[in-house]
């Protein structure tokens, strides 16, 4: 039975490392895609886990070669999804999850029109600017491009299957839970696990 692709889009801030963190710690079932990119690592994130770090003409000559499902240019860095490794998953019956932009999920839907889209939003804008400056991370001027790009992205929360609003970080996670709980209970995907059950239901 083939595996349940999840993207999982927010604007940076909302809490969806935390939450997608928090969802692989919960249901073992699911894998993350480790997709390419060109921003610096964070502190703590290590190549080949959090990300495959690629300089900008080794990410170039990649994505010139086809190798990419989707890729994006975000806040000034490329991002970008293995096509063939995400393929395998899926059909090896691997539930796979995605953390990209809008961009890529568009591109990705494209091409996985079955894949399951969550889109997670910030309780306020104000909660957003207060969650990027709590990081200490950023600068107040990447903080200030990042707020301003954040309503844009928000625009496209329609083109999504769900929406979690990320108030409390416990009640968010048991939503994510859930919707991937549900999609494991479409027909399709119960049809093909238990297709005995199914036969005979279509017995005169």
């Amino acid at each position: 039975m083939p595996g349940t692709l999840f993207i999982v889009t927010a604007p940076s801030g909302a809490g969806k490392t935390t939450l997608v963190r928090g969802l692989l710690q919960r249901d073992a079932r699911v894998q993350l895609s480790i997709s390419y990119t060109t921003r610096a690592p964070r502190a703590g994130e290590q190549d080949g886990r959090e990300y495959h770090f690629v300089d900008v003409p080794t990410f170039r000559a990649l994505r010139d070669r086809g190798e990419f499902l989707e890729w994006a240019e975000v806040h000034g860095n490329y991002y970008a999804t293995s096509r063939v490794w995400l393929r395998e998953q899926i059909a090896a019956g691997r539930d796979t999850l995605l953390e990209i932009d809008w961009q890529g999920a568009q591109q990705v839907r494209k091409a996985f029109p079955e894949a399951v889209g969550v889109f997670i939003l910030p309780p306020s804008m104000d909660e957003l600017e207060s969650r990027l400056r709590g990081r200490g991370t950023d600068s107040d001027e990447v903080i200030s491009r990042r707020l301003l790009g954040a309503r844009g992205e928000m625009r496209h929360v329609a083109e999504f299957d769900y929406v979690i609003i990320n108030n409390e970080i416990d009640e968010a996670l048991d939503d994510l839970v859930a919707v991937v709980r549900a999609a494991r209970l479409r027909y399709p995907n119960q049809n093909q696990r238990h297709p005995e059950y199914f036969d005979f239901l279509e017995q005169d």
